[in-house]
């Protein structure tokens, strides 16, 4: 594995329109820029089949399975009035703008730590990790007791490995601290420019290029940051611990810019997670997790504009797949003002605000219906670009403490629970979400501000896991006792 991973490292249009077309869609003012459109019908009808010609648009797929595609408009259509009628035609379940996107990005902060840790692995900079300790007055997510409790995350009781996508600018998969847990699809040989798998992409090495629709990787410092909190290699002599050890991450760049960037790489991790189920984990990967650390600020999912998100949210949840989401960085209440995608009603969506050491929120969004729970983001020090280290605050850097979170949790789940996993994965994925805040450490400022009313609680959680379905000791996976930290 480590020569495939070394090789994996190393190896790392549209159509045009004509100039004359039909006035359908046409008014009588000048025309607006034109914007592309995302389109879901019932019977996945042609663009020509439902009544434009190819001079008006071009149609790119972009979830088959779901028969939503991308039209891409001729410059001299009103995109409203095209919107308009789309919506209007009987085999059209929805129509909606290519709307932007924007990451989440974290401030960079000079450490400034509540207190330094001393227990825990022999990470280098693990002292100033305060986000995974929980103390009288640090209000971080309890990891250091549930690793020595239950283990430091990886595999499932049945020893299929998990894995957590990471869709975001794109992680540095050979950084020292990730390169061991780096996701790896060993069916595809790199760089010979031949889909050798058979799964529906070429040079898909590490994961998919949502951005250029293709298997060549790409390094974001953000998204390394987000990586790191997920899954930096723990007790390695070196650098931060992320909450799990020994997770496996898919790197998935294409958090930002358009929807439909989005929408490819989410395409990509369905497709895995689908494949993983239909080959009893031969080919694809057995995802439980995504990290989303962007949006759409202030818009209202659920006003018929962004039908798209909840779509996704919810096919991957079908599949076993809960989406951690990170809020809005401001001090905004979404039920009020509005939020894709932590306004989303997909249940399968797990909405994070970002606490401080003190346990107070940050400057970040609220929700007592939409924010499902705080995680801490405040001066989270984490992996970055070119082998290195930074400390970024921000609601993007709440949201893999739960991400991986869901993953830990996994790898320690009862045998009740694993096969639910198993047989229902739809129902277990909501088991989890509803664990998850049920566990949280109770906080009176996050009564009326979130779900849950408090912070992740990684222990307590781990607890409720171990023990879910109440069987006897022999159903369950016994944890096992980590003295190494």
């Amino acid at each position: 594995m480590k020569a495939i991973m070394a090789t994996a490292i190393f190896f790392l249009t549209c159509q045009s329109l004509a100039s004359s077309f039909d006035n359908f869609g046409q008014t009588n003012k000048q025309p607006i820029e034109a914007q592309n459109i995302i389109i879901k019908t019932r019977s996945g009808m042609s663009v020509q089949a439902l009544g434009f010609s190819r001079a008006m648009m071009s149609q790119q797929p972009l979830i088959e399975d779901l028969k939503i595609n991308l039209l891409q408009l001729n410059p001299a259509l009103d995109t409203q009035a095209v919107l308009q009628q789309l919506r209007n035609h009987p085999d059209v379940v929805y129509a909606q703008i290519d709307h932007k996107v924007t990451a989440r990005v974290g401030v960079q902060e000079d450490a400034n730590f509540v207190e330094s840790l001393t227990d825990g692995p022999n990470d280098t900079n693990f002292d100033e990790q305060w986000s995974m300790n929980l103390t009288e007055s640090n209000y971080g997510i309890d990891a250091i007791n549930a690793w020595t409790t239950y283990g430091t995350g990886g595999k499932d009781i049945d020893n299929n490995d998990l894995v957590v996508a990471v869709v975001d600018g794109g992680m540095e998969v050979g950084h020292p601290d990730l390169v061991d847990n780096v996701w790896i699809n060993a069916g595809e040989i790199p760089g010979n420019g031949i889909d050798d798998d058979n799964n529906g992409y070429v040079d898909d090495i590490t994961g998919w290029n949502g951005y250029s629709n293709n298997g060549s990787p790409q390094t974001n410092g953000h998204g390394t940051h987000v990586a790191g909190t997920i899954g930096a290699r723990g007790n390695n002599d070196n650098g931060v611990a992320g909450v799990n050890w020994d997770i496996k991450m898919m790197n998935v760049p294409g958090s930002s810019g358009n929807t439909s960037v989005v929408l490819r790489a989410y395409k990509y991790v369905l497709d895995q997670k689908k494949l993983w189920l239909a080959t009893n984990g031969e080919q694809g990967a057995n995802i439980v997790s995504t990290n989303s650390s962007f949006g759409i600020d202030y818009a209202d999912c659920n006003s018929g504009s962004y039908p798209a998100w909840n779509d996704i949210y919810t096919e991957m949840g079908k599949v076993g797949i809960l989406s951690a989401a990170a809020t809005m960085n401001t001090s905004a209440n979404v039920d009020i003002r509005g939020d894709v995608p932590t306004g989303c009603d997909s249940p399968y969506i797990i909405a994070v605000t970002n606490n401080l050491p003190n346990g107070m929120r940050a400057s970040a969004a609220y929700g007592k219906k939409s924010i499902d729970l705080a995680a801490p983001g405040t001066r989270i020090i984490s992996t970055w670009t070119n082998g290195g280290y930074s400390t970024l605050s921000g609601t993007s850097m709440s949201t893999p403490h739960v991400a991986g979170s869901i993953a830990f949790l996994q790898s320690i789940a009862s045998r009740t629970l694993s096969d639910l996993y198993q047989n229902d994965p739809a129902q277990a994925a909501l088991e989890m979400k509803r664990i998850i805040l049920e566990t949280v450490t109770p906080r009176d400022n996050f009564k009326e501000e979130t779900v849950s009313g408090g912070i992740l609680n990684l222990m307590s959680a781990a607890e409720a896991v171990v023990n879910y379905g109440m069987g006897d000791a022999a159903d369950d996976k016994t944890p096992e006792e980590d003295d190494t930290i």
